[in-house]
């Protein structure tokens, strides 16, 4: 199998692995060519052969022990099918299995992470994160994104027809007597009915002074010819004099009969909303008619195009009321995460819950897709992958293999020629 190409991460530890194979297999060739040169001298040459030649040859079968043990957990040594090695690719599977029952049972119980997410304050720093000005403009950017991304994914037809169910629809479905006798009550307690009448007779009052000579021109066209024009003119006067001074009256005194007599119109009407089915029917029947009429229906039908449309625009606008006000928000949310140490605690215990339900309901899941995953992977490369990770340092057992044989030959040869 040809190699991949390596990322640059592993294209380092490839060279740290080969440097300190290269060491390794150093030490072996220098104490071969130690003891080459031991047997070429001979023992005529001093007793000092005899010592370095054993710490030598001690040194060459430590080495080759310790090669033979590092090469047999990845690959078969010398491509020889010897039983008991290759390790990794062999078990690979059940390496997989292994490894997917150890995190299940050491990292994803209850008391680990628990323990884990109060050590780390994950609230604390989120609030931090967010309370940030940068971050809460990123994130402002990134809802402008996610908002262009909507729009474009959703159909215009389907969110209009949920837009009309959502309003049209739901006022349809809403009984428009109770509403409207809630609204006329809060309006007769907030005494705004009162204002409202007394704007209506300053606005009657205006009208008629704007058409005091229109008014005047009827009555003399309805008035009988024989009756003389300076009759005409001070009856008119007279009449029209009354009706603005009692309208002047009625908004001058807040406590004229004609108000009291419009409380009681109005908690007589409020009553028969509630009461009155006649009453109620003709309320649903005007509101059924104004919510059928074409223009509601040309509203309604272009309420989703021009939400759509300014939504989109503010929303990538970073000067706009919405932005500004949705990255204000974010910051008032992050100072709050951050400062409160009350509403820190509830969200802490909120996300302990969260995450422990979720591990609880998943974990024999995430152990599956550990193990299934380990079992998809090819086997050579499986044990490339593991061999760059650890393969550098288990060279060291290579080379403290060799240092080790050595002296222990050397000590064991040391002894011998003492009690020999």
């Amino acid at each position: 199998m040809t190699d991949a190409p390596f990322a640059e991460p592993d294209e380092v530890r490839r060279r740290a692995l080969v440097r300190m194979k290269l060491i390794a297999a150093g030490l072996l060739l220098f104490a071969g060519l130690v003891w080459l040169v031991c047997v070429l001298i001979g023992d005529g040459a001093g007793a000092w052969v005899g010592y370095v030649k054993a710490a030598a040859e001690a040194s060459m079968v430590g080495a080759l022990a310790d090669w033979f043990a590092v090469t047999a957990l990845f690959r078969h040594p010398l491509g020889i099918p010897i039983p008991h090695t290759a390790i990794i690719p062999r078990k690979k599977d059940q390496i997989g299995a292994s490894l997917g029952e150890f995190v299940q049972t050491n990292f994803l119980s209850g008391p680990v992470l628990g323990e884990k997410l109060r050590q780390i304050g994950v609230t604390r720093r989120i609030g931090e994160w967010l309370a940030s000005p940068e971050n809460a403009h990123r994130l402002g950017d990134n809802m402008g994104a996610a908002i262009n991304g909507l729009t474009e994914v959703l159909s215009d037809d389907d969110v209009q027809a949920a837009v009309d169910q959502l309003v049209i629809g739901r006022l349809k479905e809403t009984p428009a007597a109770p509403l409207l006798a809630q609204v006329l009550q809060i309006a007769v307690e907030g005494n705004h009915h009162q204002q409202l009448l007394t704007s209506g007779l300053g606005a009657i009052s205006k009208f008629l002074d704007d058409n005091r000579d229109i008014l005047r021109d009827k009555l003399g066209e309805e008035s009988p010819d024989w009756v003389p024009l300076w009759v005409d003119e001070r009856l008119f006067n007279r009449i029209f004099s009354g009706v603005q001074s009692f309208i002047g009256e009625v908004r001058a005194e807040s406590r004229h009969e004609l108000r009291h007599q419009f409380d009681l119109k109005i908690l007589d009407y409020v009553e028969r909303l509630r009461t009155d089915p006649p009453t109620a029917e003709r309320v649903e029947a005007v509101k059924t008619e104004l919510l059928n009429h074409p223009a509601v229906q040309q509203w309604s039908s272009t309420l989703w195009a021009g939400l759509k449309r300014n939504l989109v625009e503010l929303s990538n606008d970073p000067n706009s009321e919405l932005r500004k006000r949705v990255e204000s928000a974010i910051m008032h949310l992050g100072q709050k995460l951050r400062d409160d140490e009350q509403v820190r605690s509830k969200v802490d215990r909120w996300l302990e819950r969260t995450l422990l339900y979720v591990v609880e309901q998943y974990k024999d899941d995430i152990a599956d897709l550990i193990s299934g995953t380990v079992a998809r992977w090819d086997t050579d490369e499986t044990s490339r992958r593991i061999e760059l990770q650890v393969g550098r340092d288990l060279q060291f057992i290579r080379i403290n293999g060799t240092v080790v044989g050595g002296l222990a030959g050397l000590l064991i040869y040391t002894v011998a020629q003492l009690i020999g």
